[in-house]
């Protein structure tokens, strides 16, 4: 899947931030300079307009992130921050009021400049700044996207450009209608994504070396390379840098069975077995082909479940619709390829079926997959159920996932009724 798609999926998806365990890592250059965390949002700097735009779009108190980059993006003199945490922690929030509490809303000329690699990204942002800018009436924003043209000399009045680096570039060098001397903030979105594409990384820095010393520059990445670590360090001096964990996928609290089927039919009917004898909260059910999610759909629903798909004929927003209505159990079974094996993280989700196991090209199971696929389900600490379907000829598939794992995966027989009701208790 193409980064910057999935990186705009899961932008789409996280309406609600992920809770994270892990603590905060904070390495800095100056230890002689005070680290604070805060737990509400009134502890902040913050005027009372932004205050009010930020319970405005739900955000009760700080995310894990958030508590121990806010002090750092707000503090006086401003402090270069170079970040790293997933998707759905906070941190686009957390850069955005950065960017609305350090303009002046009566000076009419751009003062923070803000690079997203794609244009649907860059969209997404400024959606956030809108929303959470709604109540400061003097603060505006233009993106400096391919389509939106200005003239050469023009003089821009929105404090706040969201843009690519290709059309930045153009707008500060060639059009010249952005000052580059009077920017005070430059944030760096999606680094990983960033440097994933042609050229980019170039003109992010020649955008950056154009800035004046005491621009804060603020870095974000979901993950970190060492090409993205190595394009850091060239894009932000003396640093701090903060780090949250990804949450690790585990099998220690998902309980895993097969059931050996001749053919798609008994697979179905080994499934409907499973409905009669426990209880689901919701299921997300993994197939191989489209054609064999559209057939599954097609029964699961003749039989009156309810039941979402999702595949890779899907546009972004679509996918991010059909994910959200599962979230909000407007369906209860998602039926999916492998598309989404990844980044959907739903509480309700008790059990997950593959209705074939992952395989690669060659035939092979694809280990990473079938681990992604089943921590779908026993998230946020709860139990989980992981059901197999395999026919004869693959029976060894289940044996190499136990030995990879070091794990044991039971085998049931599909028609014994009072076998499956115990696995209730």
């Amino acid at each position: 899947v193409d980064l910057a798609e999935s990186s705009l999926l899961n932008k789409l998806i996280h309406t609600s931030l992920v809770e994270s365990s892990h603590h905060v890592e904070i390495l800095q250059q100056d230890p002689s300079s005070p680290l604070f965390s805060v737990k509400s949002f009134e502890e902040l700097p913050l005027k009372k307009e932004l205050l009010q735009g930020v319970y405005a779009m739900g955000f009760n108190r700080p995310s894990k992130i958030q508590e121990t980059a806010l002090p750092m993006l707000l503090a006086h003199p401003p402090q270069n921050l170079i970040a790293q945490s997933q998707s759905g922690t906070g941190k686009t929030a957390a850069f955005v009021l950065a960017m609305l509490s350090r303009v002046n809303g009566a000076e009419k000329y751009p003062q923070c400049l803000c690079l997203a690699p794609t244009y649907e990204l860059a969209l997404q942002i400024g959606h956030v700044i809108e929303k959470m800018g709604q109540f400061c009436a003097d603060i505006r924003v233009t993106y400096a996207v391919q389509g939106n043209r200005v003239l050469p000399g023009a003089l821009l009045e929105e404090q706040i450009v969201i843009g690519t680096p290709g059309t930045m570039l153009d707008w500060c060098f060639k059009r010249r209608v952005v000052n580059m001397k009077r920017i005070s903030l430059f944030v760096l979105d999606e680094a990983d994504v960033m440097i994933d594409r042609q050229g980019f990384s170039y003109q992010s820095i020649r955008i950056q070396r154009a800035l004046p010393r005491g621009c804060q520059m603020l870095l974000f990445s979901a993950t970190f390379k060492e090409t993205v670590w190595n394009f850091a360090k060239q894009i932000v001096s003396n640093p701090i840098i903060i780090k949250l964990r990804q949450e690790e996928l585990t099998l220690s609290n998902i309980r895993q069975y097969y059931f050996v089927c001749r053919n798609r039919e008994e697979k179905y009917e080994a499934l409907c077995n499973i409905y009669g004898s426990i209880t689901i909260g919701q299921a997300m059910i993994f197939c191989q082909t489209r054609r064999s999610a559209d057939w599954l759909s097609v029964e699961m629903s003749k039989d009156g479940h309810q039941v979402a798909m999702l595949t890779a004929e899907l546009t972004i927003v679509q996918r991010a619709d059909v994910i959200q209505r599962f979230r909000d159990g407007k369906e209860k079974v998602l039926i999916t390829t492998n598309v989404c094996a990844r980044g959907i993280d739903v509480a309700q989700v008790t059990i997950v079926v593959n209705f074939s196991l992952p395989v690669n090209q060659e035939k092979q199971l694809d280990f990473e997959t079938y681990l992604h696929r089943i921590g779908r389900t026993g998230r946020f600490g709860k139990k989980g159920i992981a059901f197999n379907m395999v026919e004869r000829q693959t029976t060894y598939l289940v044996h190499s996932i136990e030995e990879h794992f070091q794990t044991e995966i039971k085998r049931l027989d599909p028609d014994d009724m009072d076998e499956l009701e115990q696995l209730d208790n």
